[in-house]
């Protein structure tokens, strides 16, 4: 599968299911790569979710993102 493809399929999925998906990508990701960038990368990745979950922030779907930069763009 591509990269691509397997976003699709994850993004078929409820929520909470992304999230459990996400935890465990970034947990692989912790125990295979040792780099200081990854590490805070990894933690804004973390800390991001939890503002999700709780209810801190609201997640934009890609599609609406790259449509809103492609309007600010065309201006």
């Amino acid at each position: 599968m591509t990269v691509e493809e397997v976003y699709e399929a994850a993004m078929s999925l409820p929520d909470d299911s992304k999230a459990a998906l996400a935890e465990r990508l970034v947990a692989y990701l912790e125990t295979h790569d040792d780099s200081d960038f990854e590490r805070d990368h990894l933690e804004v990745a973390r800390r991001r979710k939890n503002e999700i979950l709780s209810g801190q922030v609201r997640s934009i779907d890609g599609e609406t993102v790259m449509a809103r930069a492609r309007e600010l763009i065309e201006r």
